[in-house]
């Protein structure tokens, strides 16, 4: 059957324009963005990520305005990193996976919505800072977050609102997420970085319902 995708492309608010990294990490673990469960994110491939965004931000036509609205876009990846694993680990402990067909299927379900490759590439640059080589990942999230939410018999319900939003608390918690200091810190209970709120975090607080 087809399987519903929770991807969103919703506008979001923007923050203004920040340099790209340039320091080293914490004390407690030099050269680390982020541990998280015991992992480490470089500051390195932190940065390796910021660099191929805002690379494809220079080739679009909209270039200023691109960097203008996503201007944090270090926190904002960072962000994204850190939600993914913790993704992967509610995933691994419900039993769920994406297949690589399965991550296809839901890009190509999104590129049709969107107008075509070409249409959702811009859409996801400009909304979410997404680079191109990066939009696999947001369907793979896509595809993990809909199949968590069918197998924890999520329903868009206080009541599954609050089952999902602890699910994911639980696992950030389990994590034990350490921080660099100079990206600021993570908070197990709204499971994002600081104050940032990505549009793929709400949708826990939303709970999409159980993929069809």
């Amino acid at each position: 059957m087809h399987r519903r995708t929770a991807l969103s492309v919703s506008a979001v608010a923007l923050l203004a324009a920040a340099p790209l990294l340039t320091a080293c990490g914490s004390d407690a673990h030099p050269g680390a963005a982020a541990v998280v469960g015991g992992q480490r994110i470089e500051v390195s491939s932190l940065q390796a990520q910021v660099e191929d965004v805002r690379a494809a931000q220079q080739a679009a036509p909209e270039t200023a305005q691109l960097i203008r609205e996503t201007g944090d876009l270090n926190r904002r990846k960072l962000q994204g990193m850190i939600f993914d694993r913790v993704v992967d680990r509610v995933a691994a402990d419900a039993g769920v996976s994406a297949s690589r067909g399965e991550i296809q299927r839901a890009r190509t379900d999104f590129a049709r919505q969107s107008g075509g490759e070409q249409q959702m590439a811009a859409v996801l640059l400009q909304q979410q800072g997404v680079a191109p080589d990066q939009i696999d990942d947001v369907a793979r999230r896509s595809v993990l977050m809909n199949k968590i939410a069918e197998k924890l018999g999520i329903t868009n319900s206080p009541e599954g609102q609050k089952k999902l939003g602890d699910t994911f608390a639980q696992a950030s918690k389990a994590l034990k997420i350490d921080v660099n200091p100079r990206f600021g810190s993570w908070d197990d209970e709204k499971i994002q970085l600081g104050t940032y709120a990505a549009p793929w975090v709400r949708q826990i607080s939303k709970a999409p319902e159980p993929a069809q």
